[in-house]
């Protein structure tokens, strides 16, 4: 590979924008492609096979664009596809290549946020029913609680712009007290899903006494991802410092590009990638 190759960036649909934006703020320098599934998101009540699937076709298609290194900007792929990538295709396809993802970055900072060593996970039905985040704690802070609950209609609240509407507020309210209810001394609820930090105003209505940590991922990955080219200067010397952005999706381009201003913080302008050719 030669110099003047991209960072990839990778989620099943917009909520991985909200990580990339705090990237491309950390690391402005660098090239990026960023891919979102828009055509099979949400990922989240998949099967673990289904979304491993999807997940490495997206992969190599980063890596077919030049990509050594690609970020899984998304929990559920994290979750049920980022060890397989890495234990079972890398070093038999792809041995010069890097798959990250973002639950190890969040899991290695999480006891940073709370005092009362009892935190909550908010994520998709894929992320909590595959326990991740519970076995990845467990290994750095044993000594955490951690308490849990599957958030199934956030992602579509937010993929639709209705995430601040008055009608998602049944839907916010459910599962907050949800999770509150079941230990008193949470302290921090981890937003572990790119999508959630856009419903943080939400959100923060229905946790009246202001006392509980709301953690988004974004900066988490942004400060991992800058340590790790840091200590892995055979990655970075292969990367173009043009600061460059491509957006592609799967779904339709004026409708991700509406959505995806956004996420990101600022305009975007995609390119469709297709499912039905050889180009995904």
């Amino acid at each position: 590979m030669s110099a003047g190759q991209s960072i990839g960036i990778f989620d099943s649909g917009y909520g991985g924008l909200t990580v990339f934006k705090s990237i491309a703020k950390k690391l402005p320098q660098y090239n990026y492609i960023y891919l979102g599934d828009n055509a099979r998101s949400p990922y989240g009540d998949h099967s673990f096979e289904t979304v491993y699937q999807y997940t490495l076709e997206c992969v190599e298609w980063l890596f077919a664009q030049g990509c050594p290194l690609v970020i899984l900007a998304c929990n559920t792929a994290s979750a049920k596809a980022l060890r397989s990538i890495q234990q079972r295709v890398l070093p038999v396809k792809y041995p010069n290549h890097r798959v990250l993802g973002v639950i190890r970055p969040t899991a290695e900072v999480i006891g940073n946020f709370t005092e009362s060593k009892t935190i909550g996970i908010l994520g998709t039905r894929g992320t909590i029913n595959s326990e991740s985040y519970l076995i990845e704690i467990n290994k750095l802070f044993p000594e955490i609680n951690v308490h849990q609950q599957s958030c199934p209609m956030w992602v579509p609240l937010v993929e639709n712009n209705e995430h601040l509407d008055p009608g998602a507020d049944y839907f916010v309210e459910k599962y907050i007290n949800e999770i509150m209810a079941k230990d008193e001394r949470i302290d921090c609820l981890l937003l572990a899903c790119t999508h959630y930090p856009l419903l943080i105003p939400k959100i923060r209505t229905f946790l009246a006494d202001g006392t509980v940590t709301l953690l988004g991922q974004g900066d988490i990955v942004a400060d991992s991802l800058s340590k790790y080219l840091q200590k892995h200067p055979e990655i970075t010397q292969k990367l173009g410092q043009d600061a460059k952005r491509n957006f592609y999706t799967s779904g339709d381009q004026v409708f991700f590009d509406k959505h995806a201003s956004i996420f990101f913080g600022s305009d975007v302008s995609s390119r469709h990638v297709s499912h039905n050719s050889s180009q995904l």
